[in-house]
């Protein structure tokens, strides 16, 4: 009974929960009026909306006691100088689960619900999780209120059990990805919160993003640091001091992840390399050069930094280093995709020539490197979307999905890559969750062939099938060979 409770909130859309309704009050209310009618109407949450219909923010009686009363405003002033701007829509059709995301990874905590154009009410955050008691996305919300990084590792440690219940229950794996990737945000922006009010405000705005897996929401259990800061161009007399404090923030912050669990990046793709903090004019000439002066080692090495997401600062930033790279990409630049195609055959999936899955000995276990495996896929998505300039679309399964409504796969060519990969990623997941549960062990990607059903390896040799077929497409379109 409580894993059927639990499970509703995959299944459960947004029109099938009963909204609050919508109190509001236009800009120029003064704020005493605003407090008045929320007493009036009994609702701790207020919207501020203008003659035009539009929403501009709200106020709720935090904001009242943290922005009015604590800062000792006055109650005249209209109510839009104390607002929250942080407004955000969801339609009646999209689901619970889409919903508790979006409010985290935003850090909003109320959704108004967008009917056709008409707003016909608003859900707390709160109350889509007091809806969900037995949801592990509830475990999000206790992430939030974790008091220290002993406390944060901890939480870590319980996410491959969350893992193992969800895949046992028969979730996506994409939900899986996302819930996961979820978590380690939210323990990434606690960390850098927590760093940053001992570091003092930073001297510039900034972002920080991360790369690879991570950028993509499609985390595993077995996971490293990749990721780099982004700050606003300053003064040249303040340079030194500015990029002395965002190395500093980037240490401690890596360090702290690492106890957490997030260990250090072997190949130093981490803030904490000098070459990944740097200003946005700087960042903006690294992607100029990595596009236009295309090397076959570039493609390998920094395809990475094309699956990248802002998790914390100002998005503003993020937003213009996309805005320039999506200029660069409409230039004459077949050199660069050439490469990033080249890049996408190199992992071939373990097939042997008998059409059986190819195996190597690792302890006297015959196994495959399931991760290698799934390689080509996210190689292949990418290549294709920096070719169409989908470079806003960070994960896997949103490029493929893109790519189809553009015509560049058909719906069956769009199922069996989708189907693939999450398949693939759902084995990996659970590889991982038993690894760590049942063997008390590190988690791999090296999956014992003896461990698979018959049905198990039947579909993987279908999935590395289809996969060797789309490689083939590659190399015709891209490189002109078929060899």
């Amino acid at each position: 009974m409580e894993d059927r409770l639990a499970d509703q909130i995959y299944t459960a859309r947004i029109g099938d929960i009963t909204f609050r309704k919508i109190v509001s009050c236009s800009p120029g209310t003064p704020i005493f009026e605003a407090a008045i009618k929320m007493s009036e109407q009994k609702t701790s949450c207020l919207f501020i909306k203008n003659d035009l219909g539009d929403y501009l923010g709200f106020v709720t009686d935090i904001t009242l006691r943290d922005n009015v009363i604590a800062k000792q405003l006055s109650a005249t002033l209209p109510i839009d100088e104390v607002m929250d701007a942080n407004i955000m829509t969801i339609t009646p059709d999209a689901y619970v689960y889409e919903a508790i995301l979006m409010m985290f990874s935003k850090k909003s905590r109320y959704l108004l619900v967008n009917d056709n154009g008409n707003f016909v009410g608003f859900l707390s955050r709160n109350r889509l999780l007091s809806e969900q008691a037995e949801s592990p996305l509830v475990f999000i919300q206790s992430v939030k209120s974790a008091v220290n990084t002993s406390d944060l590792k901890l939480k870590w440690q319980k996410v491959p059990g969350i893992v193992s219940k969800l895949l046992t229950r028969g979730v996506h794996s994409k939900i899986v990805n996302e819930v996961v990737t979820t978590i380690a945000d939210t323990i990434s922006f606690k960390i850098i919160e927590d760093v940053i009010a001992r570091l003092g405000p930073p001297p510039a705005k900034f972002v920080f993003m991360v790369l690879g897996s991570e950028g993509r929401k499609e985390l595993s259990l077995k996971t490293d640091q990749d990721n780099a800061i982004i700050y606003e161009d300053t003064a040249e007399e303040n340079r030194a001091a500015v990029r002395s404090y965002f190395l500093d923030l980037a240490t401690q912050v890596s360090d702290k992840l690492n106890f957490v669990g997030f260990v250090y990046c072997d190949g130093d793709y981490m803030a904490t390399n000098p070459n990944w903090t740097h200003s946005l004019s700087h960042w903006k000439y690294n992607y100029k050069n990595w596009i236009e002066e295309a090397l076959p080692e570039t493609a390998v090495k920094f395809a990475a930094f094309f699956d990248c997401r802002a998790i914390y600062g100002d998005l503003a930033i993020m937003e213009s280093l996309r805005s320039f790279v999506d200029e660069e990409l409409q230039k004459p630049i077949e050199k660069f995709y050439v490469y990033l195609a080249k890049n996408a055959l190199l992992y071939e999936p373990p097939l042997t020539y008998f059409k059986n899955i190819r195996t190597q000995k690792i302890h006297k276990k015959e196994v495959f490197d399931i991760k290698t495996a799934m390689t080509p896929i996210v190689d292949l998505a990418r290549v294709y979307a920096l070719q169409n300039r989908i470079f806003q679309k960070e994960n896997t399964g949103e490029r493929l999905k893109a790519l189809r409504d553009f015509g560049v796969f058909s719906e069956k060519q769009f199922n069996e890559l989708s189907q693939s990969y999450y398949y693939l990623m759902g084995l990996r997941l659970k590889h991982q969750a038993n690894q760590i549960i049942n063997d008390q062990a590190a988690p791999n990607n090296f999956i014992e062939i003896d461990s698979l059903t018959k049905i198990e390896k039947v579909t993987l040799i279908e999935i590395f099938k289809i996969i060797l077929n789309f490689q083939s497409g590659i190399r015709m379109k891209f490189t002109n060979s078929l060899g």
